[in-house]
């Protein structure tokens, strides 16, 4: 079994001087709080896939991309009958600034989203490697 190849994706807008960070809930394969996340398509470098995913995932337009020299794998809890062949993910770290719009979510995915600060952010993350992820991008924005 092979990892599938991913990015995660720091979502945010800037709203006066506050940063919020979009967070989904999850309902398909597991239940919980997330960031935009998704696979790398075949045909695409890396910021094409963060865009695709940033739209697919929250209908917003990714405006500023920041790539971070972060990396990581895990191992899913079984294997998905969405996802054959693949035992897990790898995944390498995005930010994306989104332009202004209305949050839409992909219904077959998440139920649920919402825009908060970093500290409500960080406890409602569902993963510990999303946790270390958003608080590197949030370093990175507010220093």
């Amino acid at each position: 079994m092979k990892l599938r190849k991913a990015i995660f994706i720091v979502t945010y807008k800037k709203e006066k001087d506050k940063i919020l960070y979009l967070l989904l809930k999850r309902k398909l394969h597991w239940k919980g709080w997330e960031f935009p996340k998704g696979g790398i398509e075949s045909n695409e470098n890396l910021k094409k896939s963060v865009k695709r995913e940033a739209f697919e995932e929250s209908g917003l337009i990714a405006a500023k991309i920041n790539q971070f020299n972060v990396s990581g794998k895990y191992k899913y809890d079984k294997i998905y009958t969405d996802r054959p062949g693949f035992s897990g993910q790898t995944y390498k770290l995005f930010s994306t600034q989104v332009k202004p719009g209305k949050t839409k979510f992909d219904k077959r995915e998440h139920s649920g989203f919402k825009w908060l600060n970093f500290k409500d952010a960080i406890k409602s993350l569902s993963w510990p490697n999303q946790k270390k992820c958003l608080t590197i991008v949030n370093k990175f924005l507010t220093k």
